[in-house]
């Protein structure tokens, strides 16, 4: 079951990344990732926001696009939502089924 919040640390451990780039990233990105706060005012993300942070790493660290222009492609996607991580990750997954299966056989 996907959790409704995701707390800075775990978002960072999702993306191998820092928690001060995480908080970087949300301040740089404001439009796009809208964390909400508890009562001790920690920082709170959605699903949404999740999916986001992963498309802005793809961008910046994968493809070595600017803030800018990960900015500026994000908002000329919007609509259309960059599915390119979604994709990757779907790979990846099968890819480590075919490993496993091709371990179970071999």
């Amino acid at each position: 079951m996907e959790k409704l919040y995701y707390t800075i640390g775990e978002v960072a451990e999702m993306l191998g990344e820092s928690t001060s780039l995480i908080r970087f990233w949300s301040t740089t990105f404001s439009e796009f990732i809208k964390p909400v706060r508890n009562k001790k005012g920690n920082r709170l993300f959605t699903a949404e926001d999740v999916a986001n942070y992963k498309i802005i790493h793809h961008l910046v660290k994968d493809r070595g696009m600017t803030l800018e222009g990960a900015r500026k492609r994000m908002h000329d996607n919007k609509e259309g939502e960059d599915r390119t991580v979604d994709i990757i990750a779907s790979l990846n997954r099968i890819k480590s089924q075919l490993v496993e299966i091709r371990d179970m056989i071999g």
